[in-house]
């Protein structure tokens, strides 16, 4: 059984810093792409950042670029996503997502980290 756990997440002021980490359990977890997304109260969920293993490409949302960086450890199944320059509208609920059955979708999710940032 395929779970992914986050951590990290809190309270920190606008211009702080948070790293989140995603870690993946299941003794036959393979994917092919793990990435992270937030959702923000009364607002759709969105893609933040996502890394594919075989390329070590990483992708970044426009909105988070040059400010969060998303790495990881495959072997390890673990994904994090460090985040510098925190501004209030960062704040939601961030989830980490794996692309395990298929290389075109995400069909494993955690169950959320909730990030919040005071201005």
């Amino acid at each position: 059984q395929v779970q992914l756990v986050e951590s990290g997440g809190g309270l920190v002021q606008a211009g702080g810093s948070l790293r989140l980490s995603c870690a993946a359990s299941g003794r036959y977890f393979s994917s092919y792409r793990m990435g992270w997304f937030r959702q923000a109260p009364g607002k759709e969920r969105e893609f933040v950042a996502s890394i594919t293993w075989s390329s070590g490409r990483t992708d970044y949302a426009d909105f988070v670029k040059g400010r969060f960086t998303v790495s990881g450890d495959n072997a390890k199944k673990m994904v994090n996503l460090q985040m510098d320059s925190l501004k209030p509208e960062d704040t939601a609920v961030y989830y980490c997502a794996a692309r395990v059955n298929s290389p075109y979708s995400y069909d494993y999710w955690g169950q959320g980290t909730q990030v919040t940032v005071a201005s």
